[in-house]
């Protein structure tokens, strides 16, 4: 997709991206730490996602890792956008009811949450960049 950008504007592929104010979100300090030594973990799906995205990699847009939000971490957050990525792999398996609850809470919040399987990561990342933005475009592109 091309992209251009000013300073106070993201475009994709010639589309305004709608921003959004900084939303001050609920986090439970108790889970700085964890959040924290996830961070330091080099999950390997997720460091791949974060080479891709980091330093403005992702149309200079920022993201965080391993953000926390009420009682929970997410993998990745992109303030501007109030968006969360998630990456499913194995560890969700059998969680689906934690994981529903969590979802509901956290769109409760405002935010929305977008989610990229561990294989497309590991066999086809710029089909997943790809995914990202037309995501982004479809959910945030101003008409």
């Amino acid at each position: 997709m091309n992209f251009m950008q000013n300073e106070k504007s993201i475009f994709i592929d010639n589309i305004e991206i709608k921003q959004y104010p900084k939303l001050i979100l609920p986090a439970n300090p108790n889970l700085k730490t964890r959040a924290k030594e996830l961070r330091q973990a080099r999950n390997l799906p997720e460091v791949l996602f974060w080479i891709q995205v980091t330093k403005g990699g992702f149309h200079k847009i920022d993201f965080d890792r391993q953000k926390v939000i009420g009682n929970y971490i997410v993998e990745f957050y992109v303030k501007k956008l109030r968006l969360i990525i998630e990456i499913d792999g194995s560890s969700h398996i059998g969680k689906e009811i934690y994981d529903a609850e969590r979802e509901r809470f956290l769109i409760s919040l405002g935010l929305r949450m977008y989610r990229i399987t561990v294989f497309d990561i590991m066999q086809n990342m710029n089909l997943v960049i790809e995914g990202l933005e037309n995501f982004i475009v479809k959910n945030y592109g101003v008409k």
